[in-house]
């Protein structure tokens, strides 16, 4: 089935509906051969025990009809390659039920023992990897059933999308047309006190110290050795790097800023995020410095390029005075960077884990492109970096108490003593408590709660839910004005320019 084929069929099925696919499903169900029923029949029994037990994972968006298949925003964005050929639908499919199992992974983990074992075929003798491999062999069972048929094939495609974090209803009840106006009004005057802390000295003085934590002290990659890795994604029939966990960290270890931050007080320690008893919010223990890692992708000119994500996480955001809307529990900073093809940095961006203050950072390889709407939050240049040679890497300032970073620099070599350890941010989906079970850091809503924040009684009109609160990775909108995700496949192709090197093209 051609491209323009599979597109159309996908149109089609969306335009129609899903009942069909639904009726599929129950078709399953009901099949007269036992190991289709039974999988069938164990999807339904884990989706209602999970969603019953409040433990679902929002990290990725579940894809109905296909109750195997998960989905994100830039997977999502390779659709149209996906109908091109048969190994690139196979390969779609593959991801798509890797991110399921993924998520399940946490889910299972983070479901109550008793309702693990009330699950079919289950009890005290059997265990959680068991049930998660129960998971995968139904997955490939009931994936080859369905893309066996070319109306499944479409429904694929029609159905893996991801649908943005704003609400068009709040929008509309709270005049965001109107509203805007003073919204964008707000956000040039931030801006411009930022370009202003950027221009200025660091803070210091008073009882102000600052702590420069950098990366684990092992051996990094070169530009070669990185380039050879990313390679192999001419192989993949979605062009997508493929990565082991070695090659992922050494990636990381190679990528990873240092973070020099002004400490006036426990508020600005950063540190790995632990559950305590009975405890609303997760907490940091600073004892322990520590940046959560993951891969992340973005696509430009129809490439696939390899990001790498750090995070840190905070015990809070003080309350700046006697009233602070923006003050509450949990904060922190996501620094990313986009690589090219051959290993060197396209440019940088980060946020804070509530999806708020985006800023860029391009080196001379991205140029900005012109925003189409002057009141649109499109691409804050907070500071433009050099060109990355090998060895040099970023070093973030950050301010006290509001965590704002306040300058980049590069450094060669190990500029501290001090340092930080990498934990896969996948742990935040399923962490241990104190009661021996396990619980996510984030809600079925991908918030984190206790961590709300004044302002979303403010800022409800622009039509995020809970705007300030601490969020789950692809669930951050990072725009008032406009609409704008961190994960969005296109975000960094429709902002700027890249002058990606001729031999990677």
């Amino acid at each position: 089935m051609t491209s323009l084929r599979v597109l159309a069929l996908a149109a089609a099925l969306a335009a129609g509906g899903c009942a069909s696919l639904q009726g599929d499903f129950d078709a399953h169900l009901q099949s007269p051969a036992e190991p289709v029923r039974d999988c069938a029949q164990w999807y339904r029994a884990v989706d209602q025990a999970v969603d019953e037990a409040g433990v679902p994972d929002a990290q990725y968006r579940r894809v109905n009809g296909f109750p195997y298949f998960r989905v994100d925003r830039p997977l999502s964005a390779l659709r149209e390659r996906a109908g091109r050929s048969e190994a690139a639908l196979q390969a779609y499919a593959e991801r798509m039920l890797e991110l399921d199992l993924e998520a399940r992974r946490h889910e299972l983990e983070n479901l109550p023992r008793a309702s693990v074992d009330a699950l079919p075929g289950m009890g005290r003798d059997l265990t959680r990897g068991y049930a998660l491999r129960r998971t995968r062999e139904c997955g490939r069972l009931l994936r080859e059933i369905d893309l066996a048929k070319p109306q499944a094939r479409g429904a694929l495609l029609a159905l893996s999308t991801v649908q943005d974090d704003y609400s068009s209803g709040l929008r509309a009840v709270g005049l965001y047309w109107l509203i805007r106006l003073p919204f964008a009004s707000g956000v040039r005057r931030w801006e411009k006190e930022m370009l202003a802390a950027f221009r200025g000295e660091a803070p210091a003085g008073g009882s102000v110290t600052r702590v420069r934590y950098a990366p684990p002290a092992v051996a990094t990659l070169s530009r070669e050795m990185v380039a050879g890795i990313l390679d192999r994604a001419r192989f993949d029939p979605l062009g997508q790097p493929s990565l082991t966990d070695r090659e992922f960290y050494a990636i990381a270890t190679t990528y990873a800023p240092s973070f020099d931050v002004a400490i006036a007080a426990d508020y600005d320690r950063f540190g790995v995020m632990r559950w305590l008893r009975d405890a609303e919010a997760p907490a940091v223990d600073a004892s322990e410095p520590a940046v959560y890692v993951q891969p992340a992708y973005t696509r430009y000119a129809g490439q696939v390029l390899l990001q790498m994500v750090y995070t840190i996480w905070f015990a809070e955001r003080p309350a700046q005075g006697s009233i602070d809307i923006l003050a509450g529990r949990l904060d922190g900073i996501v620094w990313r960077v986009t690589l090219a093809p051959d290993g060197e940095p396209l440019l940088y961006d980060s946020m804070h884990p509530c999806g708020c203050f985006h800023q860029f950072f391009p080196t001379p390889l991205a140029r900005p492109r012109e925003a189409p709407d002057r009141l649109e939050e499109w691409a804050f240049i907070a500071q433009a970096l050099p060109r990355i040679e090998h060895g040099q890497r970023p070093v973030v300032s950050i301010a006290s108490g509001t965590h704002y970073i306040d300058r980049v620099t590069l450094v060669r070599g190990q500029d501290s003593v001090v340092r930080y350890a990498f934990y896969p941010y996948d742990e935040l989906r399923s962490l241990p408590r104190l009661d021996g079970g396990k619980r996510s850091a984030f809600g079925p809503d991908g918030l984190v709660a206790g961590t709300q924040r004044t302002e979303r009684f403010f800022y409800w009109p622009m039509g995020i839910a809970s705007a300030g609160a601490m969020r789950q990775w692809g669930r951050h909108a990072t725009a008032f004005v406009g609409r704008r995700h961190f994960d969005d496949a296109d975000l960094i192709e429709r902002r700027f320019k890249l002058a990606i090197p001729e031999r990677a093209q």
